[in-house]
Formats: structure tokens, C-alpha cells, sequence
């Protein structure tokens, strides 16, 4: 990439995923590097992603809602980093939730 580039977030469309819960919707912001991702994830509340692990470094910051993970509960302005390959979550939406998340590899598989 030589030059910058802008997303209009809000105006972008949501995904599902197949491997995600329902309850959740991807929207996917950049490819920082080969298989890596930067997304906004949202979560309706009371729903869980299961226990997985992810074959790189992930980083999460809380956006909006409470999101229970690692015994803890994750507020808005809560950052969380997890390094590759270590076993997470499950994560679940205390309420309706809203993070950001870097991935810098693959996604990897969810029990």
C-alpha cells in the first residue's frame, strides 16, 4: 500500500460468519497482514463465542456493552491481548457488545 485509504464504517455492511455464533455480526475494517484482520465484532447480549485459540496475537478493546471473558468482565474502554496459540474464552455478551479486534495471522479453529 502506498497511500492511505478510508473506510466509511458506518455505512459498510455487517457479515455473518458461519463459525460465529448467531448473536454476532463481523465488520471487517483491514487486512494489516496475510490472513491477520481488523474488525469491529458486535454481540447481542447473552451470546457466547466458544472456548478457541487463534495460531497468532489477537488484541481486543471494548467498544460498547460488558463482555464477560477470562473471569472477568470486560467493560467499554477495556483492552485485552492474547498471545498465539493461548486457549480463550468463552466470551459472552453481558449485554449488547461492541470490540474491536486485531488478529495478526489466521483465525484459527473454535471447539
Amino acid at each position: 500500500m502506498t497511500e492511505q485509504t478510508f473506510i466509511e464504517a458506518n455505512t459498510r455492511q455487517w457479515l455473518k460468519l458461519e463459525q460465529l455464533p448467531l448473536g454476532t455480526q463481523l465488520l471487517p475494517l483491514a487486512e494489516p497482514v496475510p490472513h491477520g484482520s481488523i474488525h469491529r465484532l458486535r454481540m447481542d447480549a447473552g451470546t457466547v463465542i466458544p472456548v478457541h485459540s487463534h495460531p497468532c496475537n489477537e488484541y481486543v478493546y471494548v467498544i460498547e456493552g460488558v463482555v464477560e471473558t477470562g473471569g472477568r468482565e470486560c467493560k467499554k474502554g477495556t483492552f485485552w491481548q492474547t498471545p498465539a496459540n493461548t486457549r480463550q474464552g468463552p466470551h459472552k455478551a453481558i449485554t449488547n457488545s461492541e470490540i474491536i479486534t486485531v488478529r495478526l495471522g489466521p483465525m484459527g479453529a473454535f471447539e
